[in-house]
């Protein structure tokens, strides 16, 4: 099966108005996310959907962002307009909320690189439109994530209301958008303080038993305080986040700004706990918490003999222990003569370095022990899941997350 030039190799997934594919680009070897909708279909969404859908597309494509996914190419084929564009193998925003609360560090790490694609589009004139999880791709490369749909996504979304008035997810649409007013990046901004607000609190900002329940909070309600859902989150993050939930768009950062105060707001040590593994395994904790360390004294000790043999003279006898009988048998009596006192030759040990304080110590042990928990449990994790797992995802984006603090840190003992 084709689709344009692309020859299709799986189905991806299956939305509300179309199909997802990943394909090869026979041109540049390449692998492709190819998302298609029936014509058809799209003009039901109004008379000038189809132009607006390439178009947008095409002023989707001209961005150009670590954050953003790529657009390689738009057109139309057979009865259907398609989308090639990067193809990424990671779990959405989505499936990793659906296991659990997110530590506060990934929280605000996540919102800072959404933050910073926004600010990017909206500098370069492109509104998303449709921020929302399921929109949000976690790469687990460097904890990367990355943006879908800018600008088309509102097209290709059936989530509207019975007069057909309202497209997006009315959860996170902005009250100006839920109202049908002309919107700008502001409203971007409010749906993802929603966003944030569910990875914080575990639950929607604003939810309700039907569609017009949903929009009336939206539009009239502030949702309930975050703090009081999640006792321990500092002030300054829910101060953001209620200026990001403003009601008038006016109050509301712009994307730039916003990025720069989520940066500022982000721990410098990652919180624990990762996501628990799955019982079938988790027996096997205990036997890798064991065999690890011992095979790295194991290693170890077999490195000092090794070395030792190599290095150490054949005929230098063993120095005694100071303060053992040999050891009062080599001072040199009172009048002995100056060349018969034993020389002393100058080493390391002689002059100890001076050694970084109890509280460094301790800090970058705390670190490593955090590091060797997350290793084992991703080891767990690989043997029932892939790398592509919501869990093992978010393991790597924590380990990755105590490497940049631990490299921090001694940078900054190195400089004292």
């Amino acid at each position: 099966m084709k689709i344009g030039r692309y020859e299709i190799l799986d189905e991806v997934g299956q939305g509300a108005m179309g199909t997802v594919y990943r394909a090869r680009d026979p041109l540049i070897e390449r692998t492709v996310a190819i998302k298609t909708v029936p014509i058809a279909q799209l003009r039901q969404e109004g008379a000038d959907a189809e132009s607006r859908f390439l178009r947008e597309a095409q002023s989707a494509g001209r961005l150009s962002h670590p954050n953003i996914v790529t657009i390689y190419d738009v057109g139309e084929t057979d009865g259907i307009a398609y989308i090639a564009m990067e193809y990424l193998p990671g779990a959405t925003l989505r499936d990793i909320m659906n296991k659990g609360p997110m530590p506060l560090d990934l929280v605000l790490d996540t919102a800072t690189q959404m933050a910073e694609a926004l600010a990017f589009a909206h500098e370069h004139g492109v509104i998303h439109r449709d921020i929302k999880p399921t929109n949000v791709v976690v790469t687990g490369q460097r904890g990367r994530i990355k943006l879908t749909d800018f600008g088309i996504a509102h097209l290709l979304n059936s989530e509207h209301t019975q007069a057909g008035q309202m497209l997006g997810s009315p959860r996170y649409m902005s009250p100006e958008q839920a109202m049908g007013r002309e919107i700008d990046g502001r409203s971007d901004i409010f749906s993802l303080g929603a966003v944030l607000y569910e990875m914080l609190t575990g639950r929607y900002a604003f939810d309700g038993s039907s569609l017009p329940a949903i929009v009336y909070r939206v539009i009239h309600e502030a949702p309930l305080p975050a703090t009081s859902l999640r006792t321990q989150l500092p002030a300054a993050v829910a101060s953001l986040l209620a200026s990001m939930l403003d009601k008038n768009p006016q109050a509301r950062p712009d994307a730039r700004t916003l990025a720069s105060a989520l940066h500022a707001l982000v721990p410098a040590a990652p919180e624990m706990p990762a996501p628990p593994p799955s019982n079938r395994i988790s027996r096997l904790l205990p036997i890798l918490a064991f065999v690890t360390p011992v095979a790295v004294f194991l290693l170890i000790g077999v490195g000092i003999i090794v070395i030792g043999h190599f290095i150490a003279p054949a005929t230098q006898p063993v120095p005694p222990p100071i303060g053992s009988s040999q050891d009062a048998a080599l001072q040199p009596t009172e009048g002995a003569a100056a060349d018969s006192q034993p020389s002393v030759v100058p080493t390391e040990t002689n002059h100890p370095a001076q050694k970084p304080s109890v509280e460094a110590d301790a800090y970058l042990a705390g670190l490593d022990k955090k590091q060797v928990e997350l290793r084992i449990m991703r080891t767990e994790l690989l043997l029932q899941y892939t790398e592509q797992h919501p869990d093992v995802i978010q393991v790597d984006r924590q380990l990755e997350q105590l490497g940049i603090e631990r490299r921090r840190y001694l940078r900054q003992l190195q400089k004292k």
